[in-house]
Protein backbone atom coordinates (compact mmCIF):
# COMPACT_ATOMS: atom_id res chain seq x y z
CA UNK A 1 0.00 0.00 0.00
CA UNK A 2 2.59 2.18 1.07
CA UNK A 3 4.71 1.59 -2.50
CA UNK A 4 1.27 2.15 -4.51
CA UNK A 5 0.68 5.87 -2.54
CA UNK A 6 4.45 6.44 -3.38
CA UNK A 7 3.90 5.48 -7.26
CA UNK A 8 0.70 7.80 -7.02
CA UNK A 9 2.62 11.09 -5.79
CA UNK A 10 5.79 10.72 -7.90
CA UNK A 11 3.70 10.63 -10.98
CA UNK A 12 1.65 13.60 -9.80
CA UNK A 13 5.15 15.76 -9.19
CA UNK A 14 6.27 14.35 -12.54
CA UNK A 15 2.36 15.51 -13.68
CA UNK A 16 2.48 18.76 -11.99
CA UNK A 17 6.20 19.13 -13.42
CA UNK A 18 5.89 18.47 -17.31
CA UNK A 19 3.05 21.21 -17.78
CA UNK A 20 4.44 23.42 -15.41
CA UNK A 21 5.18 26.96 -16.51
CA UNK A 22 8.98 27.59 -18.23
CA UNK A 23 10.74 30.83 -16.66
CA UNK A 24 12.07 31.20 -13.29
CA UNK A 25 12.21 34.94 -13.95
CA UNK A 26 13.51 37.30 -11.19
CA UNK A 27 13.02 40.99 -11.30
CA UNK A 28 14.45 44.02 -10.27
CA UNK A 29 13.13 47.59 -10.52
CA UNK A 30 15.07 50.92 -10.38
CA UNK A 31 13.34 53.97 -10.00
CA UNK A 32 15.67 56.25 -8.96
CA UNK A 33 15.46 58.42 -11.67
CA UNK A 34 11.76 59.35 -10.91
CA UNK A 35 10.01 61.78 -8.57
CA UNK A 36 8.74 60.32 -5.54
CA UNK A 37 5.02 59.99 -6.48
CA UNK A 38 5.93 58.37 -9.37
CA UNK A 39 8.00 55.88 -7.62
CA UNK A 40 5.10 54.92 -4.99
CA UNK A 41 2.90 53.94 -7.95
CA UNK A 42 5.19 51.99 -8.60
CA UNK A 43 5.47 49.84 -5.76
CA UNK A 44 4.15 46.66 -6.32
CA UNK A 45 5.34 46.75 -9.87
CA UNK A 46 8.60 44.15 -9.42
CA UNK A 47 6.25 41.69 -7.44
CA UNK A 48 3.49 41.93 -10.22
CA UNK A 49 5.78 41.39 -13.08
CA UNK A 50 7.25 38.81 -12.17
CA UNK A 51 4.45 37.26 -10.94
CA UNK A 52 2.92 37.82 -14.56
CA UNK A 53 6.16 35.82 -16.28
CA UNK A 54 6.35 32.76 -13.68
CA UNK A 55 2.72 31.97 -13.86
CA UNK A 56 1.93 31.86 -17.40
CA UNK A 57 2.40 29.09 -19.81
CA UNK A 58 4.36 30.40 -22.72
CA UNK A 59 4.21 26.90 -25.14
CA UNK A 60 1.00 25.89 -24.41
CA UNK A 61 2.85 22.08 -24.54
CA UNK A 62 4.57 19.97 -21.58
CA UNK A 63 7.51 21.68 -20.50
CA UNK A 64 10.36 18.92 -20.42
CA UNK A 65 13.67 19.82 -18.08
CA UNK A 66 13.88 22.81 -15.70
CA UNK A 67 12.67 26.43 -16.21
CA UNK A 68 14.42 28.29 -17.94
CA UNK A 69 16.43 31.09 -15.14
CA UNK A 70 15.84 34.70 -16.35
CA UNK A 71 16.37 37.99 -15.28
CA UNK A 72 14.80 41.19 -16.01
CA UNK A 73 16.33 44.25 -14.74
CA UNK A 74 13.90 47.63 -15.10
CA UNK A 75 15.52 50.82 -15.33
CA UNK A 76 12.16 53.66 -15.00
CA UNK A 77 14.14 56.53 -17.02
CA UNK A 78 10.90 59.02 -17.15
CA UNK A 79 7.30 59.25 -16.07
CA UNK A 80 5.80 61.48 -19.39
CA UNK A 81 2.60 61.36 -16.63
CA UNK A 82 0.77 59.74 -14.01
CA UNK A 83 0.18 56.15 -15.51
CA UNK A 84 2.69 56.49 -18.89
CA UNK A 85 6.57 55.54 -18.42
CA UNK A 86 9.35 55.03 -20.38
CA UNK A 87 12.41 52.06 -19.33
CA UNK A 88 15.50 50.76 -20.32
CA UNK A 89 15.42 46.69 -19.68
CA UNK A 90 18.63 44.39 -19.41
CA UNK A 91 17.39 41.12 -20.21
CA UNK A 92 19.49 37.79 -19.63
CA UNK A 93 19.15 34.02 -19.19
CA UNK A 94 21.19 30.51 -18.86
CA UNK A 95 20.60 27.12 -18.92
CA UNK A 96 22.24 24.14 -17.07
CA UNK A 97 25.50 22.64 -19.04
CA UNK A 98 25.57 19.13 -18.74
CA UNK A 99 28.25 17.17 -16.98
CA UNK A 100 28.82 20.37 -14.67
CA UNK A 101 27.67 22.70 -11.88
CA UNK A 102 28.44 25.78 -14.23
CA UNK A 103 25.62 27.91 -16.20
CA UNK A 104 25.88 29.27 -20.08
CA UNK A 105 24.84 32.52 -20.67
CA UNK A 106 22.22 32.82 -23.18
CA UNK A 107 21.09 36.04 -23.76
CA UNK A 108 22.14 39.53 -22.61
CA UNK A 109 20.19 42.45 -24.18
CA UNK A 110 19.60 45.90 -23.32
CA UNK A 111 16.76 47.08 -24.24
CA UNK A 112 16.34 50.96 -24.69
CA UNK A 113 13.12 52.00 -26.23
CA UNK A 114 10.57 50.75 -23.82
CA UNK A 115 7.55 52.47 -23.00
CA UNK A 116 4.06 51.54 -21.97
CA UNK A 117 0.74 52.63 -19.55
CA UNK A 118 0.81 51.41 -15.74
CA UNK A 119 -1.66 51.85 -13.11
CA UNK A 120 -1.09 50.43 -9.97
CA UNK A 121 -2.38 47.09 -8.98
CA UNK A 122 -4.02 47.16 -12.18
CA UNK A 123 -4.49 43.02 -13.70
CA UNK A 124 -2.19 41.84 -16.35
CA UNK A 125 -3.86 39.32 -18.59
CA UNK A 126 -2.28 37.05 -21.18
CA UNK A 127 -3.76 38.27 -24.09
CA UNK A 128 -2.16 37.13 -27.12
CA UNK A 129 -4.94 38.57 -29.55
CA UNK A 130 -4.32 42.13 -28.77
CA UNK A 131 -1.02 43.97 -28.38
CA UNK A 132 -0.46 46.23 -24.96
CA UNK A 133 2.32 48.02 -24.81
CA UNK A 134 3.54 46.06 -21.22
CA UNK A 135 2.53 42.43 -21.59
CA UNK A 136 3.22 42.15 -24.96
CA UNK A 137 6.87 42.95 -24.55
CA UNK A 138 7.10 40.74 -21.66
CA UNK A 139 5.65 38.23 -23.59
CA UNK A 140 7.87 38.93 -26.77
CA UNK A 141 11.29 38.43 -24.04
CA UNK A 142 9.68 35.60 -22.64
CA UNK A 143 9.37 33.93 -26.47
CA UNK A 144 12.80 34.61 -27.26
CA UNK A 145 13.97 33.24 -24.21
CA UNK A 146 12.34 29.97 -24.64
CA UNK A 147 13.39 30.17 -28.57
CA UNK A 148 16.95 30.45 -27.71
CA UNK A 149 16.63 28.05 -25.01
CA UNK A 150 15.00 25.42 -27.55
CA UNK A 151 17.37 26.40 -30.30
CA UNK A 152 20.14 24.78 -27.80
CA UNK A 153 18.19 21.70 -27.27
CA UNK A 154 16.90 20.33 -30.90
CA UNK A 155 17.95 21.53 -34.00
CA UNK A 156 15.82 24.83 -35.03
CA UNK A 157 13.90 24.06 -31.82
CA UNK A 158 12.88 27.68 -30.81
CA UNK A 159 11.06 28.48 -34.58
CA UNK A 160 7.23 28.26 -33.06
CA UNK A 161 8.73 30.85 -30.24
CA UNK A 162 10.62 33.16 -32.26
CA UNK A 163 7.39 33.11 -34.62
CA UNK A 164 5.31 34.31 -32.00
CA UNK A 165 7.46 36.66 -30.89
CA UNK A 166 7.43 38.40 -34.78
CA UNK A 167 3.54 38.72 -34.53
CA UNK A 168 3.87 40.19 -31.21
CA UNK A 169 6.72 42.68 -32.83
CA UNK A 170 3.81 43.37 -36.44
CA UNK A 171 1.66 44.23 -34.01
CA UNK A 172 3.75 46.46 -31.82
CA UNK A 173 4.71 48.37 -34.80
CA UNK A 174 1.44 50.02 -35.49
CA UNK A 175 0.85 50.62 -31.76
CA UNK A 176 1.32 54.16 -30.01
CA UNK A 177 4.35 52.63 -28.33
CA UNK A 178 5.85 51.83 -31.63
CA UNK A 179 9.50 52.46 -31.10
CA UNK A 180 11.59 49.42 -31.08
CA UNK A 181 8.90 47.16 -32.93
CA UNK A 182 9.61 48.39 -36.29
CA UNK A 183 12.60 48.03 -38.12
CA UNK A 184 15.20 50.89 -37.77
CA UNK A 185 18.90 51.36 -37.62
CA UNK A 186 19.85 51.09 -34.02
CA UNK A 187 22.43 48.63 -31.79
CA UNK A 188 19.70 46.56 -31.11
CA UNK A 189 15.97 46.19 -32.68
CA UNK A 190 13.47 43.68 -31.54
CA UNK A 191 11.94 43.50 -35.20
CA UNK A 192 15.32 43.06 -36.38
CA UNK A 193 16.40 40.00 -33.88
CA UNK A 194 13.53 38.22 -35.26
CA UNK A 195 13.57 38.71 -38.68
CA UNK A 196 17.32 37.25 -38.49
CA UNK A 197 16.19 34.32 -36.44
CA UNK A 198 13.84 33.42 -38.88
CA UNK A 199 15.30 34.59 -42.16
CA UNK A 200 16.83 31.41 -44.58
CA UNK A 201 20.52 32.95 -44.42
CA UNK A 202 20.65 32.40 -40.73
CA UNK A 203 19.46 28.79 -40.81
CA UNK A 204 22.81 27.35 -40.72
CA UNK A 205 24.30 29.71 -37.55
CA UNK A 206 21.26 28.39 -35.75
CA UNK A 207 21.85 24.65 -36.60
CA UNK A 208 25.64 25.47 -35.81
CA UNK A 209 24.09 27.45 -32.60
CA UNK A 210 22.47 23.92 -31.68
CA UNK A 211 25.88 21.68 -32.34
CA UNK A 212 27.83 24.71 -29.83
CA UNK A 213 25.59 23.69 -26.72
CA UNK A 214 24.04 20.17 -28.05
CA UNK A 215 26.90 18.50 -29.22
CA UNK A 216 29.65 20.66 -27.74
CA UNK A 217 29.52 22.67 -24.59
CA UNK A 218 27.39 19.40 -22.84
CA UNK A 219 29.81 17.08 -24.15
CA UNK A 220 33.38 19.26 -22.69
CA UNK A 221 33.32 17.04 -19.79
CA UNK A 222 32.61 13.73 -21.10
CA UNK A 223 34.90 10.86 -19.50
CA UNK A 224 35.43 10.12 -23.14
CA UNK A 225 38.22 11.71 -24.59
CA UNK A 226 36.86 11.42 -28.55
CA UNK A 227 33.78 12.81 -27.30
CA UNK A 228 35.60 15.92 -25.99
CA UNK A 229 37.56 16.23 -29.07
CA UNK A 230 34.42 16.56 -31.21
CA UNK A 231 32.52 19.09 -28.57
CA UNK A 232 35.51 21.29 -29.06
CA UNK A 233 35.13 20.73 -32.92
CA UNK A 234 31.66 21.40 -32.58
CA UNK A 235 31.78 24.95 -30.73
CA UNK A 236 34.58 26.11 -33.58
CA UNK A 237 32.33 25.17 -36.39
CA UNK A 238 30.09 28.35 -35.09
CA UNK A 239 32.88 30.68 -36.07
CA UNK A 240 34.31 28.99 -39.15
CA UNK A 241 30.52 28.61 -40.45
CA UNK A 242 30.07 32.11 -39.80
CA UNK A 243 33.79 32.97 -41.19
CA UNK A 244 32.92 30.97 -44.75
CA UNK A 245 29.60 32.91 -44.67
CA UNK A 246 30.98 36.17 -45.43
CA UNK A 247 29.12 37.93 -47.97
CA UNK A 248 26.15 35.91 -47.36
CA UNK A 249 25.07 37.19 -44.23
CA UNK A 250 25.58 40.71 -42.27
CA UNK A 251 28.11 40.18 -39.00
CA UNK A 252 27.12 43.34 -37.58
CA UNK A 253 23.09 41.40 -37.61
CA UNK A 254 21.47 42.11 -34.36
CA UNK A 255 21.80 38.00 -34.29
CA UNK A 256 25.24 37.79 -33.80
CA UNK A 257 25.13 40.78 -31.74
CA UNK A 258 23.20 39.20 -29.09
CA UNK A 259 24.91 35.73 -30.11
CA UNK A 260 28.31 37.42 -29.33
CA UNK A 261 27.57 39.64 -26.06
CA UNK A 262 26.27 36.59 -24.30
CA UNK A 263 29.10 34.19 -25.96
CA UNK A 264 32.36 35.82 -26.21
CA UNK A 265 33.50 34.93 -22.47
CA UNK A 266 32.24 31.90 -23.09
CA UNK A 267 33.82 31.09 -25.99
CA UNK A 268 37.67 32.16 -24.70
CA UNK A 269 37.27 30.58 -21.59
CA UNK A 270 36.07 27.31 -23.13
CA UNK A 271 38.47 26.79 -26.20
CA UNK A 272 41.62 28.77 -25.03
CA UNK A 273 44.39 26.48 -25.17
CA UNK A 274 42.09 23.70 -27.67
CA UNK A 275 42.20 25.11 -30.31
CA UNK A 276 44.70 26.60 -33.11
CA UNK A 277 45.34 30.45 -32.20
CA UNK A 278 43.22 31.74 -35.58
CA UNK A 279 39.98 30.59 -34.48
CA UNK A 280 40.59 33.91 -32.15
CA UNK A 281 42.12 36.28 -35.36
CA UNK A 282 38.45 34.90 -37.31
CA UNK A 283 36.61 36.11 -34.34
CA UNK A 284 38.48 39.50 -34.24
CA UNK A 285 36.90 40.15 -37.51
CA UNK A 286 33.77 38.18 -37.49
CA UNK A 287 32.91 40.00 -33.76
CA UNK A 288 35.12 43.44 -33.26
CA UNK A 289 33.70 44.60 -30.15
CA UNK A 290 34.76 42.13 -28.23
CA UNK A 291 38.58 42.44 -29.60
CA UNK A 292 39.83 43.03 -26.05
CA UNK A 293 38.71 39.02 -24.98
CA UNK A 294 39.79 37.60 -28.02
CA UNK A 295 43.49 39.34 -27.43
CA UNK A 296 43.76 37.89 -24.28
CA UNK A 297 43.44 34.06 -25.40
CA UNK A 298 45.35 34.83 -28.59
CA UNK A 299 49.02 35.89 -25.61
Amino acid sequence: MKKLLFLVLVLVVVSQAAYAQELDATVIVNTEQLPNASRDRLDTFANQIQDYLNNNKYTGKPWEGEKIKCNFNIFFTTANDDVTYSVQLVVNSQRPVEGSRLNSLMLTIMDNAWSFRYEKGQAMYFNQSNFDGLTSFLDYYAYIIIGFDSDSYYELGGTDFFQKALDIAVKGSSSRFGKGWALETAAFNRRALVDNLLNSKYQQFRMDYFNYHYNGLDLLNSKNPNERNNAVQNMSAVVKNLEKAKGTIDWRSVLLKVFFDAKAGEIVDQLKGKVDPSLFVSLKKINASHTTKYDEALR
